[in-house]
C-alpha cells in the first residue's frame, strides 16, 4: 500500500505537538494556551483520518478544511507561546516549519479538488 504523506506526516506532527504539551505541563506553563495547542495540533490528523475515510469526496473535502483550519490554529498557538517566552526559537522553529509543510500539503490537496471539481 502506498504511504499517504499527509497522513504520516500529520501524525508524526502530532507526536511533537503532544510531546510539546508534555514539556509545558511539567514546567507548570502555559496551561491554557498549551491545552489549545493540544487540541488544534493533534485535531490535523485526526480530520485527516475522518477525510481519508469519508463516504464521498464532498465529505472528504469537508474533513480536510477542517484539518487546515485546525493547521492555521495550531501555527497561531505556536507563534504566541513563542511571543510570550513560553517555547524558545529552538523549540519552535521545528514546528513552525512542519505546521507550513503541511499547511502547504492540505492547502494543494484542496485546489486539485476544487480544480477537478470545475
Amino acid at each position: 500500500m502506498k504511504e499517504n504523506v499527509v497522513q504520516t506526516k500529520s501524525y508524526a506532527f502530532a507526536i511533537k505537538i503532544v510531546n510539546t504539551f508534555k514539556m509545558l505541563q511539567s514546567e507548570k506553563k502555559a496551561y491554557i494556551l498549551s491545552k489549545q495547542l493540544v487540541r488544534s495540533g493533534t485535531s490535523i490528523g485526526a480530520n485527516i483520518e475522518e477525510a481519508i475515510g469519508g463516504q464521498s469526496k464532498k465529505d472528504f473535502f469537508a474533513k480536510l478544511t477542517i484539518s487546515y483550519k485546525e493547521a492555521r490554529e495550531t501555527k497561531y498557538w505556536i507563534r504566541l507561546l513563542t511571543d510570550t517566552d513560553y517555547l524558545t526559537k529552538q523549540q519552535s522553529e521545528p514546528l513552525l516549519k512542519e505546521i507550513e509543510e503541511l499547511l502547504r500539503i492540505i492547502g494543494s490537496i484542496q485546489k486539485t479538488i476544487r480544480n477537478s471539481n470545475s
